[in-house]
């Protein structure tokens, strides 16, 4: 029971605090611990999900110092980036995260990136800001950044969600697909039954069950065969839980 809890509620670190609403079973918020430290008194309970824009709701900040309201995100998909500069595999994220942002503006596609620090500092958070040409909660800020953490249950970083124009999750995944699609051919990155398991995404093996299927060789057509034979359970598998309002 303790593994399947575990599992269900993808725990990767303690300790985790989870509010679920025992009446449907769904999860209410999955950062507990922010939770009562930003509302010692409860006046926010039952701390439900609130909508991206209303969390985000007040002035970002660019590295040049102009300020812009979070009303200028509308419209537009956008990658919800935690990392900090002390964490090296934030920096090289950064990096490639950089090329990907020019390229996906370049398509003529309307995207944004919104940095949430995790910097030790206000002097650490601008040396890290002023290499990123997106936007960012300002530093000071640090309720609203919490309030972000706690929206999508942030448990480490470098961490990308990736948001629809309507400022729904498609991915929280975005690490991996940066990662994986260098060219951005697929943004916005929906989700994929069936992933060629890779050095980059093998993270995610700890997140729940999973099917491995190994086979002989790519260049036989083996490897597309056996997609072939099980993108459709897969499908199934999704929907299933789709119908459910819950993560597969």
């Amino acid at each position: 029971l303790q593994l399947k809890l575990w599992n269900k509620y993808r725990v990767s670190n303690i300790p985790s605090l989870i509010f679920i609403d025992a009446s449907t079973g769904k999860v209410v918020c999955r950062n507990g611990l922010l939770v009562i430290r930003d509302d010692p008194e409860g006046l926010e309970f039952p701390w439900g999900p609130k909508p991206f824009s209303e969390v985000v709701a007040g002035p970002l900040l660019r590295n040049n110092g102009q300020t812009l309201d979070s009303s200028a995100l509308e419209g537009s998909h956008v990658g919800v980036y935690f990392s900090a500069h002390w964490c090296p595999p934030c920096r090289s994220l950064t990096r490639v995260l950089v090329e990907s942002y020019r390229k996906i503006k370049e398509a003529g596609q309307k995207f944004e990136i919104l940095f949430v620090s995790a910097d030790r500092s206000e002097d650490s958070f601008k040396q890290y800001f002023s290499e990123m040409p997106w936007v960012a909660v300002p530093y000071a800020d640090e309720a609203r950044r919490s309030r972000l953490n706690r929206l999508y249950g942030i448990q480490g970083i470098p961490t990308l969600i990736v948001l629809d124009s309507k400022g729904d999750v498609i991915t929280r995944q975005g690490r991996v697909e940066v990662l994986n699609d260098i060219e951005c051919r697929e943004f916005p990155w929906h989700p994929k039954p069936v992933l060629e398991l890779t050095d980059s995404n093998a993270v995610q093996l700890n997140e729940g069950p999973c099917l491995v299927l190994f086979v002989d060789s790519e260049d036989d057509g083996e490897s597309e065969a056996a997609k072939q034979l099980i993108q459709p359970i897969a499908e199934k598998i999704i929907a299933k839980y789709k119908a459910k309002e819950e993560e597969a």
